[in-house]
C-alpha cells in the first residue's frame, strides 16, 4: 500500500494516483548542493525548493481556525466563550445569552477582518513578486516564464534594471571581460554599485542560445545558508574544475545596473535563496499590557471563583437552615431533590441548589471583566493610531508622505521602548557625500576667506567659486576657496596630479542620460571624489577594460589601464596602474593610517603637514583619504605582472597571495595630499538621538557598513561623544580572542566605575565657585577635573558577532552591551541583526524597537516588539514588514515621546479606571447576596447591567483614553524624562491593579451600605415604605453612575469640549432614560420605581453624602501628594499652566535652557567623521581672541543665593554668562519645605528649576 522512498522514510503527505497512496519521503538535511545545468530531470531527484515565496500567514482554508486560535490565545476571549456556554444553560443563567454573544462576535469579527486585510496585502505582494516574468532557457528556446516556475538548474537571461529572480552563477554578460554591475540595496542597504565577473570559460558562451543550451556543467556548492558575504563551490566543465566564490554570484533581490544583459544559472531558488534565509517569519505581536492582562485575567478569575465558592457554601448553609422552610411560597425547582416533585433530603436539595448557584454567580459577577473592556481597548487603539496618521508634524513634504500606523494593537508599547536598534545607511544618514576640503602639497584648501584674507564662516550667502567655464560642472556643487582655482589656472603640477588621480583611481562607471554625463559608483565616497574632479575640470568620460578616458581642461587624454588593485576591508586602499606616453604610474588612495606608512622617506616633511590637516578635517567631522603616486620602471612592472598573474589564477589562498603581490608594488609612494568629504546626516538626527537618550532609551546601531564608517557616524549623530570614558572595539577573528576582548572590556568598565564611585565619595562636600574651590565652606587648594560620566561605547564587528552570539557567550555580550551607553555592530548580516535584537528581547524585561529602511532590515523589524520602517530610497520592503512607517528618523522622537507616551498614559489610566468602576459595580452584587439568601438574585435591573458599560459609563472613559494628556506635545519633547514611567512600567502593573481593585472594593462598600442605612427604615412622603428591592437597586445604581462618572472627570487631566459633554451628559442621559424607561407606557417590571426614588429627599441627600464620602478622600490624597511629593509630570503641568497664564497676562515666556550637551571632539586620525565642527580655525586666525585681562581684575564668586532675600534673581540656565545688562545666577537645587509650596514666588521658582 505504501511507497517507500530510497531513504526508507515515510511522510504523511498522501496523494492517491488511483491504485495506491504515494507517500512523500522526509527530505534529509542538505549538506551540499549538486546541480546539473540544463537538466531539470536530474535536479528534480534532490527536491530542491522552487522559486515560489510566501510571506503571508493564512490561506482560505486555514484563516478561520488559525485566526481564531490566535485570538483565543487572549485568555479574556476564552473566558467570555466559557461564559457564553454557561449562559445558554437556563438552569444557571440569570442573564440572556446574547448579551455576551453579540459583543464577543463583534470583537472577534473586527479583529479577524483587520487580520484578513493585512494578510491580503501580503498575498498581493507575494503574487506580484511570484508572477514577475523572466527570460528562461527551456529545451533550447528562450521563454517568458513566471518567477515561481523557475527551478534550480535553469539558465535565465536578465536585462538592465531588472531584479535578479534567484541566486545565480554568472555565466556571461554584455560587457567586456564578462563584468556586470549590481545594486544590493535590498540585501545590505547599500545603494552603491558592486562588480561581479563571470568565469572566463563561461564568458565565451556570450548570448549564443545554442552554446547556452549545450552548457552541461556540474556544480557542487554549499548548502543553502544566510551568509551574504561568502559563497563556496566548484564547477566542472569540459574536464576542468573551476572555483566559484561570491564575486561570481548574483543574489536574489539585487538589481542589474549598467549592463545590457547577462545570463546566469540558478543555484538557489525561493526559500533557499540567501535573501529569504535572512528574512524572519511573521510574528504575532502582543503588547506588554496584553501579556499582563492575561496574567490579571487569571488572577481575576481566581478571585471570581473564590467569591462564587463563598456564595456556594453560604447558599448551601442557608438553604439547609432556612431556605427549606420557605418552600410554601418559594418552592424549589422540580429537578431539585427534596422539592415537591422529586424525592430527596433537605441536604441533597441544598447541595444541588448551591452547585447551581455557583455557576449563576459566575455569570452575575463576570462583569469584573466585561467584554466591553476589550471593545473599548480596540477603539482607543484605533483612534490613537489615527492621531499618528493625522499628525502633520510627521508629514514629509518632500515626498508627500505622512507617518502611518500599520497596526492598531501596539500603540501603548511605543511609550515603553527601552532599546532602539537602528540601521545606519538611509536611516540615520542620507547616504549623500559632498567634497568639502583637500590638502595638496602641504597646503589646505576649502575654507572661505574675505577680501582681507581672514577666514569666515560659511553661510547660505557666502559666494561659491565660479566654475561656469567648465561645461561639465554640476550646478549643486559647492566650494568656496578661490585659492585652489587660482592654482589650477597657474597649472600647478601638484594640483594637476591631485585631480588626475581622482579622475583615474576609482571603479566608477559613466553613463549618459538625456545628454548628461552621470556616474554610477560602488560607494558614495568614490562618487563624491570623481564628481569633485569633474567640477574642477578633470572629467572622467569613459572606460574600457584596458583604457580610461578623461578630459582635462578641455584636452582629452586616454590612459592605458594596466591593473586595478581593488579596495577591501583589510587593505583599506585602492590603486590603479596606468600608462600614458610610455610612462607607467601607480595612483593610490586610501586610509591615512595605511597609506602614510608606505611613503618614501623623502616625504617626511610633507607627511607631517598633511597629517596636521587630516587631524583638522577629522575634528570638523569630515571623512578623509590620503592620495599618493609612484613611477614604475617598465622592467619592474613586467616582473611584477608575472607575479600578479600567478597569484590571480591560484586555486588556493588566492586572496593572501594577491595581498602579498599588492604589498610589493605599493611601497615608496610619493604623497600628493588628502581629501575631506562629508556624509550628510538626515535632518534632526543628532537632536533626536540626544533627546531619546535623555529619555532613558538605549540606542544600538546595526549596520552592514565597515567599522570606520559606523564609528564616524556614531560621532556625527552624537551617539558616541568625547565625554565617554572609553570606546571598546571587539574585532577578534576566533572564539578565544572575541571572548578575551569582551571580558577585558567588561572588567575595565567595572574597574572604572568603581574608581569613579570612590572618587565621588571622596569629593563629597567639595563645591566649585568662580574664583575658587571650597570644601565645607573653607577654601581648598584643589584642581578640579572634568566630571566622570561613567559612559562607554562598544563597537563589534560581524565576524566577531558570529562567536559572540553563540549560546555560551551571548550573555557576556548582553552584559557588555547593556553596560555601554551606545553599541555599534558593523558588517552584520540581516540575520545577525535579528539575532542581536532577539538576544535583548529574550533576556531583558524591556521593550525593543527596530528601525530600518531596506530589505536587509526586515528580519530585525519582524523580531523586535515594535518595527518601524522608513519610506526611503531602498524600496518598500521594510515598510511592508513594519508596524509603523515614517519618512525621517527624526520623526521617531515625536512618535515615541509624544504619541507613544500619550498612548501609554491613556491606556494605563483607562485600565485603572475601568477595573475600578467595574469592581465597584460588580461587588455590590456580592454584598447584596448576604441579604437575599445567596439566591443569585441581582441587585440591579438586568437592563442596567447590560447598559452600564455600554451607555452609562462608556463614553467618559473612552474620551479619556482618546484625548487625555498630562502635558502637551511641546513639553513632552522638551522634557524627555517624562518618558521614564513607561520604561519603568510604573503606570499600570500588578501593584497599580491591586490598588484599583482595593479602591473598587471600598467604593462598593460605601455604595451599598450608605444607601442601605439611609433607606432601611425610610418612608416616602405618603408614608409608603422605600425599602423594596427594586427601589433600593435604583438608588444604588443612580448613585453609582454619578460617582464613577465624577471620578472619571477627576482622573481626566486634559478637559476638552467632548469631555464635558460625555461626563455630564452620561449622568443626565441615565436619569432621563431611567425615568422614561420605567414609565407606565412600557409596562416594565420596574414601572414607577424611578419616580418613587427620585421624588424622595432621602435619595438626593444620600446621593450627595455618598459622593462626598467617595471623592473627598481622593481629592485630599492627590492634593497632598502633588503638594509634598510632586512628580516631574506634576511640576511640568504646573509650569505649563503658569506659562499659559502669564503669556496671556504679561506676555511672559518661561524659557528652559537647552538640554543638549555641546561638546568638542578630540583630534583624531583621518579617515573619520566627527560629531561636531571644531573651532581650530577661529582660534588660529586670532579673530575671536580678546586681550588677556589684567591681573588686578577681581572675579565674582558665584555663591548660593538665599531664597528669602533674593528670589527675583533666579533664572533657569545651565551655563554661566555675564554682560553689562544681565547677570545670571545659579539654579537652586535644594529641597523646598512644605510651606514654600504655598508661596506664589516660590511656585515660580519651583517651576523654573525644571
Amino acid at each position: 500500500m505504501f511507497d517507500y522512498c530510497k531513504s526508507g522514510m515515510i511522510d504523511c503527505g498522501c496523494q492517491d494516483d488511483g491504485n495506491r497512496l504515494k507517500i512523500k519521503h522526509l527530505k534529509p538535511p542538505e549538506l551540499e548542493r549538486i546541480i546539473k545545468a540544463n537538466s531539470p530531470s536530474e535536479n528534480a531527484q534532490f527536491e530542491y525548493a522552487n522559486n515560489y515565496i510566501c510571506t503571508s500567514k493564512y490561506t482560505l482554508l486555514t484563516f478561520l481556525p488559525k485566526n481564531l486560535l490566535e485570538q483565543f490565545r487572549r485568555l479574556a476571549n476564552t473566558y467570555f466563550l466559557c461564559l457564553l456556554v454557561l449562559q445558554v444553560i437556563p438552569a444557571v443563567s440569570s442573564l440572556p445569552w446574547y448579551s455576551t454573544l453579540v459583543p464577543l462576535a463583534f470583537v472577534l469579527g473586527v479583529t479577524a477582518i483587520k487580520d484578513a486585510v493585512d494578510d491580503f496585502r501580503r498575498h498581493s505582494s507575494d503574487n506580484q513578486v511570484n508572477n514577475r516574468l523572466s527570460d528562461v532557457l527551456r529545451n533550447g528556446q528562450p521563454l517568458d516564464e513566471k518567477w515561481h516556475k523557475v527551478v534550480v538548474g535553469d539558465i535565465i537571461k536578465m536585462e538592465n534594471n531588472q531584479f535578479v529572480a534567484a541566486d545565480l552563477l554568472l555565466l556571461s554578460t554584455s560587457e567586456p571581460h564578462s563584468l556586470c554591475y549590481i545594486e544590493t540595496a535590498e540585501l545590505d542597504g547599500e545603494t552603491n554599485l558592486k562588480v561581479r565577473q563571470a568565469i572566463p570559460e563561461t564568458s565565451e558562451l556570450e548570448d549564443d542560445i545554442q552554446k547556452l543550451s549545450n552548457f552541461d556543467a556540474d556544480i557542487v556548492c554549499e548548502a543553502p545558508n544566510n551568509n551574504l558575504s561568502k559563497f563556496e563551490g566548484k564547477m566542472t566543465y569540459k574536464n576542468n574544475t573551476y572555483s566559484i566564490d561570491n564575486e561570481k554570484i548574483l543574489l536574489r533581490g539585487c538589481v542589474l545596473r549598467n549592463t545590457k544583459w547577462c545570463y546566469g544559472l540558478v543555484i538557489f531558488a525561493g526559500k533557499d535563496t540567501k535573501l529569504m534565509q535572512n528574512s524572519g517569519k511573521a510574528i504575532f505581536k502582543r503588547t506588554n499590557i496584553d501579556r499582563l492582562m492575561n496574567v490579571l485575567i487569571i488572577g481575576i478569575f481566581l478571585f471570581l471563583l473564590t467569591c462564587c465558592l463563598v456564595m456556594t457554601a453560604a447558599c448551601g448553609i442557608w438553604e439547609t437552615l432556612k431556605g427549606n422552610d420557605f418552600q410554601v411560597f418559594l418552592p424549589w425547582d422540580s429537578y431539585i431533590p427534596g422539592s415537591p416533585d422529586k424525592d430527596g433530603s433537605k441536604q441533597e436539595g441544598a447541595t444541588v441548589t448551591a452547585l447551581l448557584v455557583f455557576f449563576s454567580y459566575i455569570i452575575i459577577l463576570n462583569t469584573v471583566v466585561p467584554i466591553s473592556l476589550y471593545v473599548s481597548v480596540e477603539i482607543i487603539r484605533l483612534v490613537n493610531s489615527m492621531w499618528i496618521n493625522w499628525d502633520v508634524k510627521m508629514y514629509y513634504d518632500k515626498v508627500k508622505t505622512a507617518a502611518k500606523a500599520r497596526t492598531t494593537t501596539l500603540n501603548e508599547e511605543l511609550g515603553q521602548i527601552e532599546y532602539i536598534f537602528s540601521d545606519k545607511t538611509g536611516t540615520l544618514t542620507q547616504n549623500i557625500m559632498e567634497f568639502k576640503k583637500c590638502s595638496i602639497a602641504g597646503k589646505s584648501y576649502g575654507d572661505a576667506f574675505d577680501e582681507f584674507g581672514n577666514s569666515i564662516v560659511i553661510t547660505e550667502n557666502t559666494p561659491k567659486v565660479d566654475l561656469s567655464s567648465n561645461p561639465f560642472a554640476e550646478p549643486n556643487f559647492e566650494f568656496y576657496d578661490r585659492q585652489l582655482i587660482e592654482k589650477m589656472r597657474e597649472k600647478d603640477f601638484k594640483v594637476e596630479q591631485f585631480f588626475t588621480l581622482l579622475a583615474l583611481c576609482h571603479t566608477v562607471m559613466p553613463e549618459t542620460k538625456d545628454d548628461k554625463l552621470e556616474y554610477q559608483a560602488q560607494s558614495p565616497d568614490e562618487g563624491a571624489l570623481v564628481s569633485a574632479a569633474r567640477n574642477f575640470g578633470y572629467v572622467f568620460k569613459s572606460r574600457t577594460p584596458t583604457t580610461i578616458t578623461v578630459e582635462i581642461q578641455g584636452e582629452q587624454r586616454v590612459y592605458e589601464l594596466l591593473s586595478i588593485l581593488d579596495f577591501n576591508n583589510v587593505r583599506k586602499r585602492m590603486s590603479v596602474i596606468v600608462r600614458r606616453e610610455g610612462k607607467i604610474q601607480l595612483f593610490c588612495k586610501g586610509a591615512d593610517s595605511l597609506v602614510l606608512e608606505r611613503m618614501d622617506p623623502k616625504c617626511a616633511d610633507l607627511k607631517e603637514l598633511t597629517l596636521h590637516h587630516l587631524n583638522e578635517y577629522a575634528s570638523e567631522g569630515l571623512r578623509t583619504l590620503c592620495l599618493a603616486v609612484k613611477d614604475i620602471p617598465d622592467n619592474v612592472y613586467a616582473e611584477w605582472k608575472k607575479k600578479h598573474h600567478a597569484a590571480s589564477t591560484a586555486m588556493e589562498d588566492r586572496d593572501d597571495k594577491l595581498h602579498e603581490v599588492y604589498e610589493e608594488i605599493e611601497k615608496n609612494l610619493v604623497l600628493i595630499g588628502a581629501t575631506a568629504i562629508e556624509d550628510k546626516l538626515q535632518d534632526g538626527v543628532p537632536d533626536a538621538i540626544a533627546n531619546l537618550a535623555l529619555a532613558g532609551i538605549k540606542i544600538w546601531v546595526l549596520t552592514g557598513d565597515k567599522q570606520e564608517t559606523a564609528i564616524n557616524i556614531g560621532y556625527s549623530c552624537q551617539l558616541i561623544t568625547d565625554e565617554m570614558e572609553e570606546i571598546f572595539i571587539v574585532d577578534g577573528e576566533t572564539y578565544e580572542s572575541v571572548e578575551k576582548q569582551m571580558k577585558d572590556a567588561l572588567q575595565n568598565i567595572k574597574k572604572i566605575k568603581h574608581e569613579n564611585k570612590t572618587q565621588k565619595e571622596e569629593e563629597v562636600g567639595v563645591a566649585f565657585a568662580n574664583g575658587g574651590v571650597y570644601y565645607n565652606g573653607q577654601k581648598a587648594d584643589v584642581s578640579p577635573d572634568l566630571p566622570h560620566t561613567d559612559e562607554f561605547a562598544l563597537v563589534i564587528n560581524g565576524h566577531s558577532l558570529i562567536h559572540a552570539l553563540q549560546q555560551d557567550m551571548e550573555l557576556l555580550l548582553l552584559e557588555l552591551g547593556c553596560s555601554c551607553k551606545a553599541v555599534i555592530c558593523c558588517r552584520v548580516t540581516p540575520l545577525q541583526k535579528a539575532l542581536v535584537v532577539d538576544l535583548v528581547k529574550r533576556n531583558k524585561k524591556s521593550i525593543t524597537l527596530a528601525i530600518g529602511d531596506g530589505a536587509n532590515d526586515v528580519s530585525m523589524i519582524k523580531t523586535a516588539h515594535i518595527g518601524v520602517g522608513i519610506s526611503g530610497q531602498e524600496g518598500m520592503q521594510a515598510v511592508l514588514a513594519s508596524d509603523y512607517s515614517i519618512c525621517q528618523f527624526r520623526y521617531l522622537e515625536r512618535l515615541l515621546l509624544v504619541h507613544g507616551r500619550w498612548s501609554y498614559f491613556r491606556m494605563c489610566k483607562f485600565l485603572k479606571y475601568f477595573f475600578y468602576k467595574n469592581f465597584a459595580f460588580t461587588l455590590c452584587h456580592f454584598w447584596y447576596a448576604f441579604f437575599c439568601g445567596f439566591s443569585a438574585q441581582t441587585l440591579f435591573d438586568p437592563y442596567f447591567i447590560t447598559f452600564y458599560n455600554v451607555m452609562y459609563t462608556s463614553l467618559p472613559v473612552l474620551m479619556m483614553g482618546v484625548f487625555d494628556q498630562d502635558v502637551n506635545e511641546y513639553y513632552s519633547l522638551r522634557y524627555p524624562k517624562l518618558y521614564a514611567p513607561g520604561i519603568e512600567d510604573s503606570m499600570f502593573n500588578k501593584k497599580v491593579f491591586a490598588w484599583s481593585i482595593a479602591e473598587g472594593f471600598i467604593t462598593s462598600l460605601v455604595l451599598f451600605f450608605i444607601p442601605y442605612g439611609a433607606f432601611h427604615d425610610g418612608l416616602g412622603s405618603s408614608g409608603t415604605d422605600l425599602a423594596d428591592s427594586q427601589s433600593f437597586g435604583v438608588v444604588v445604581a443612580s448613585i453609582l453612575v454619578v460617582a464613577v462618572n465624577l471620578r472619571c472627570g477627576m482622573d481626566t487631566s486634559y478637559w476638552t469640549g467632548f469631555s464635558h459633554v460625555v461626563v455630564w451628559g452620561s449622568c443626565i442621559f441615565y436619569y432621563c432614560f431611567i425615568l422614561a424607561f420605567y414609565a407606565p407606557v412600557f409596562n416594565y417590571v420596574y414601572q414607577g420605581a424611578a419616580y418613587q426614588v427620585f421624588g424622595s429627599p432621602n435619595f438626593w441627600f444620600c446621593l450627595l453624602l455618598t459622593n462626598v464620602v467617595l471623592l473627598m478622600p481622593v481629592v485630599a490624597y492627590r492634593y497632598y501628594m502633588v503638594d509634598t511629593k510632586p512628580t516631574l509630570s506634576d511640576r511640568i503641568r504646573l509650569k505649563q499652566r503658569m506659562t499659559a497664564s502669564k503669556s496671556r497676562s504679561k506676555d511672559l515666556h518661561l524659557r528652559r535652557a537647552s538640554t543638549m550637551r555641546r561638546s568638542t571632539r578630540s583630534l583624531r586620525s583621518g579617515y573619520a567623521f566627527s560629531h561636531s565642527q571644531g573651532f581650530g580655525e577661529l582660534i588660529t586666525s586670532g579673530t575671536n581672541m580678546r586681550q588677556r585681562a589684567p591681573e588686578n581684575v577681581k572675579l565674582t564668586n558665584v555663591k548660593k543665593i538665599d531664597q528669602n532675600n533674593d528670589q527675583k534673581n533666579i533664572r533657569n540656565s545651565n551655563t554661566f554668562q555675564s554682560s553689562p545688562r544681565k547677570e545670571t545666577s545659579s539654579i537652586l537645587h535644594d529641597n523646598h519645605s512644605h510651606h514654600e509650596h504655598h508661596d506664589h514666588d516660590k511656585h515660580v521658582l519651583f517651576c523654573e528649576k525644571l
